[in-house]
């Protein structure tokens, strides 16, 4: 039996679900981010930059979807549930997205960034 990798996927914010769209979703958790030091001379070492933890894809402009709400979010709890079973959890996250709508297939670009995100593993067995 072959392991779920990718696919279907839920995101939510502050509770509410938004309707997922595109090839995927990305994430960081906001891990630092090692750079090598070059000098003109030789590699002089590493530094550790921080990153910002963040949760982005993109959306359906539906009839029933309030778009100003979500362009609003600030302060929120945001939640991607991987089909592979991992949850990424975003909180303090506020949309950060360009807030650009294209009218061929309605699609919303989503970018939502936070102070902190976690990873859960689904539980195994």
């Amino acid at each position: 039996m072959t392991e779920r990798v990718g696919g279907v996927l839920e995101i939510k914010a502050n509770g509410v679900t938004i309707a997922a769209k595109g090839d995927s979703f990305t994430y960081n958790t906001g891990q630092l981010k090692r750079e090598m030091v070059k000098g003109v001379d030789r590699v002089h070492g590493t530094k550790s930059m921080i990153q910002v933890p963040f949760i982005e894809g993109a959306t359906t402009d539906l009839p029933d979807v309030d778009t100003e709400s979500i362009k609003n979010i600030e302060g929120a709890t945001v939640i991607l549930r991987a089909a592979n079973g991992k949850t990424i959890i975003l909180r303090n996250a506020a949309y950060t997205a360009e807030g650009d709508t294209t009218t061929e297939e309605g699609e919303i670009q989503l970018r939502f960034e936070g102070l902190q995100a976690e990873v859960i593993a689904p539980e195994a067995g």
